[in-house]
């Protein structure tokens, strides 16, 4: 298939490799025609996928308007600040849009997929979301992600232009879910990593998780997703190796947090977007809206908005009144 990447970022980059290497025609597209003239001369994304070798023969198009013209398939694998932008030149493109960002619309709550049916009624929507660190794609190590559409044959689709022996893709009907697993997961890294900068173990940190997965599942039943799909890909594995991962940008930024460095300092000094940032701010405001308690977002919103030391946020959480598991 003819198929356009919008993203050269470490994940799209990944996908673009991938999809070539089952087949497909590939464009590749980014936002910046320096970075785009670099990997086309070079066969590598030094900035985002350095060591990775990408293909010489793939269509690399600066103009964002040419690069949505012809393609079957669109995949769009820009930071969420900038997805309503981009995506607003698919008003006419009817062929599966695939979303593999993971954040929510501070103004509107809505996820990618919310977006899309917006800025491309006429396209059939996937979200594609799952623990993919995009290093370890690009790498060819062994992975698993899911495809979620209200329209399974085009699920179905999407599991067929990405699955190869190293990237199994599962398919779901439950796309709301599946994209606010891997949103709201970003802001649970953060925290994650913030208990790494503070130095404690593994057993606050499987803690924090066990207790952010009823949080994530409660506030996503709220908006209408399934509450078994938390226990999934999207869900339960996305959060652990975001937690868990020292690749993880939002961890990361946690744990640089926990070590007491400014959070201007910190965004200031990466060019790799930690989108649990962002979200914390969505999912605060959404919760709100939908009266749904989210102690673990709230601390994670207030020690990034609200400049709440780490450690007073963590101590909050522990010295929460006591009761029964749910």
């Amino acid at each position: 298939m003819k198929i356009t990447v919008l993203g050269a970022g470490a994940w799209g980059t990944a996908l673009a490799r991938l999809l070539h290497a089952n087949g497909h025609e590939v464009t590749f597209w980014g936002h910046d025609a320096a970075h785009l003239e670099s990997i086309q001369k070079t066969a590598q994304n030094e900035t985002y996928l350095p060591g990775v070798a990408l293909p010489h023969d793939w269509q690399i198009e600066p103009s964002l308007t040419q690069a949505v013209v012809a393609p079957e398939a669109i995949v769009i694998a820009v930071p969420s600040k900038a997805f309503r932008k981009v995506a607003s030149v698919l008003a006419n493109f009817s062929g599966v849009a695939i979303s593999v960002t993971k954040g929510i619309e501070y103004d509107t709550g809505s996820t990618m997929c919310g977006v899309l049916r917006e800025t491309a009624p006429r396209a059939r929507t996937v979200a594609l979301s799952g623990p993919t660190l995009a290093a370890e794609v690009a790498r060819d190590m062994p992975s698993a992600i899911v495809a979620a559409s209200v329209d399974m044959a085009a699920a179905q689709l999407v599991q067929r232009l990405f699955h190869r022996p190293t990237f199994r893709v599962y398919t779901s009907s439950d796309p709301l879910g599946v994209e606010l697993g891997g949103a709201l997961k970003n802001v649970i890294a953060i925290a994650a990593g913030t208990c790494d900068g503070l130095g404690f173990g593994d057993n606050s940190k499987a803690a924090l998780m066990t207790r952010s997965i009823v949080e994530i599942r409660r506030l996503g039943v709220a908006c209408g997703a399934c509450a078994e799909t938390f226990a999934g890909l999207s869900g339960l594995g996305d959060l652990t190796v975001t937690c868990f991962s020292k690749l993880s940008r939002n961890r990361s930024l946690g744990e640089r947090l926990g070590r007491g460095e400014q959070l201007e300092q910190i965004l200031a000094s990466t060019r790799s977007v930690a989108e649990g940032y962002p979200t914390a701010r969505s999912a605060f405001r959404l919760a709100r809206k939908l009266n749904i308690s989210t102690p673990i977002i709230d601390e994670v919103h207030a020690m990034l908005y609200e400049g709440k030391n780490g450690l007073e946020a963590l101590r909050d959480l522990t010295g929460r009144d006591s009761k029964a598991e749910q």
